[in-house]
């Protein structure tokens, strides 16, 4: 009987170089597997593989040397286990994430809240290419969000309130972009807008509680890594609105639907139409 090997691969299953041997791609969700999923898979790699898996960069967990005949039957154990397969080819991939606002001290927004919620609402949609999604919860940017087709990154829009200042200068120290400045003798802050990345280092860092601010969604788009690299680009002042974050969302998809060719990566097909179209489009929702 003939082996549909892109079946196979669409359904998660890398072929492998050993004969009717593949690697099962595990689905993952900002990285998150239970204890007892991980026992699942441990006795899963145990009888049907070779004893180990594969930690992907993506988050994910892949078992190598599952035998073609074992398919249905990995299939049915993982199930069983509260383990689904995970998913290739030309589709919104495997959404990652760090811990964020709701673990980590940094974190200015709840990553594992929204990796989940694009999952149910976006994963495995059916595109001309791969595209990924990346959620980070600081300017640490430990899930590296410029590296997506779609990264989002926590930030936070400062304010300064002239009553507690001490005009100690920390927070013009720390900024990164230099966009604040600190004159003592005049009395006066000045936030340079235009200049800000919206980390919230001024307001961490300030001993008088002097800086304020409002947390929402830093957006990149176009990241891309493999034989191309690019860098996601920033063009959107951050966001505050989680509904409007899904709007950009599917303006976004919808852009890389009409216009991607077959096997066009979206950063490929950003540089081919034009940023300044793809800006137009995304800017009219905002």
């Amino acid at each position: 009987m003939a082996v549909d090997y892109s079946a196979l691969k669409k359904g998660g299953l890398m072929r492998q170089k050993q004969k009717d041997c593949f690697s099962m791609r595990l689905k993952s969700v900002g990285g998150h597997f239970t204890a007892d999923q991980l026992n699942t898979v441990r006795q899963v790699a145990d009888r049907y593989g070779k004893g180990y898996v594969h930690l992907t960069s993506r988050q994910g967990i892949e078992i190598p040397y599952i035998r073609l005949r074992d398919i249905d039957e990995v299939k049915k154990v993982l199930k069983e286990g509260g383990v689904e397969v995970g998913f290739c080819g030309p589709r919104v991939r495997t959404i990652t994430a760090c811990q964020g606002a709701a673990t980590c001290p940094s974190g200015l927004i709840d990553t594992v809240k929204l990796a989940n919620e694009f999952d149910r609402r976006y994963g495995g949609r059916e595109l001309p290419h791969k595209f990924k999604f990346g959620f980070t919860g600081c300017h640490n940017n430990c899930l590296k969000a410029e590296e997506n087709d779609m990264g989002i990154k926590g930030g936070v829009e400062p304010r300064w309130d002239s009553a507690g200042c001490t005009y100690c200068g920390v927070c013009e120290a720390v900024c990164p972009e230099k966009a604040i400045a600190v004159d003592k003798e005049s009395g006066t802050v000045t936030l340079h807008p235009d200049q800000c990345v919206y980390c919230g280092k001024c307001i961490k860092s300030c001993p008088a509680d002097a800086w304020t601010g409002d947390r929402g969604f830093v957006i990149s788009f176009g990241g891309l890594y493999g034989n191309r690299i690019a860098v996601g680009r920033h063009f959107l002042p951050i966001v505050f609105s989680e509904e409007k974050v899904y709007e950009i969302v599917e303006v976004t998809l919808k852009f890389f639907e009409d216009y991607a060719r077959p096997s066009e990566r979206f950063a490929n097909c950003l540089d081919r139409v034009g940023w300044d179209k793809f800006q137009q489009e995304v800017e009219a929702v905002l």
